[in-house]
């Protein structure tokens, strides 16, 4: 059974057994639906009852703004469907140099709080290849993130744990070629999951995979 942490709080009211049975199905109805039109979500996220956002693949440009500093860093942002999500995450790494720093951060255990580890100096193809080993745990857990930092160069790819690809840096046409290969559309209005109420799940299971990854990265 899946566990669900929402954006939001339910309001806290008695409820009749017949209306808490009538919320459970309605929530395991709406967690069952996957597909939005051509674009598959995977099992990490739902948008809202209402749908204000109803999910779909395409990319923008936005602009990342340091709230201490005032500092600004380009962003291009994509939700991508999820058969091809991986691959798509890979690819970006691609555009980062042979020696990188890594970020995992997770929410399991920290009501909602995110912890984070790291590990500095990681070879891009080792941690490439410690990622396919848990691609079902960062494709499918909500409570997952992980950032990829270049070494060298200002550039940072996050997988974050509302599926989206993030890229930040001033330079980002690798970036958006990589977009452009696997067909992903460019949409400057575009709205992600994120920016409104949504629903996040996790299983036990991923809580025990996350603690492995860590190990294997050799990540504190």
């Amino acid at each position: 059974m899946p566990i669900i942490r929402r954006t939001s709080p339910l309001p806290q009211r008695e409820k009749s057994e017949k209306l808490r049975r009538f919320d459970r199905e309605r929530l395991e109805a709406h967690l069952a639906v996957a597909r939005y039109g051509t674009f598959n979500l995977t099992d990490a996220i739902r948008p809202s009852f209402d749908l204000a956002i109803v999910p779909e693949e395409c990319w923008r440009f936005d602009r990342y703004v340091d709230p201490e500093t005032g500092a600004g860093v380009p962003v291009a942002i994509a939700a991508v469907s999820r058969e091809k999500l991986f691959d798509v995450f890979l690819a970006l790494l691609d555009e980062l140099e042979t020696t990188v720093d890594v970020v995992v951060e997770s929410s399991h255990r920290q009501n909602g709080t995110r912890v984070s580890s790291t590990r500095e100096g990681v070879d891009a193809p080792v941690l490439k290849s410690v990622f396919c080993d848990y691609e079902d745990l960062l494709l499918n857990d909500g409570c997952l993130g992980v950032a990829v930092l270049d070494a060298e160069k200002p550039l940072e790819i996050q997988f974050d744990e509302h599926k989206l690809l993030t890229a930040y840096g001033d330079d980002l046409s690798g970036a958006v070629a990589t977009f452009r290969k696997f067909d992903v559309p460019r949409k400057p209005t575009a709205r992600f999951l994120n920016e409104a109420e949504h629903i996040h799940a996790s299983r036990q299971s991923y809580w025990r995979a996350f603690d492995a990854l860590k190990f294997d990265l050799g990540a504190e």
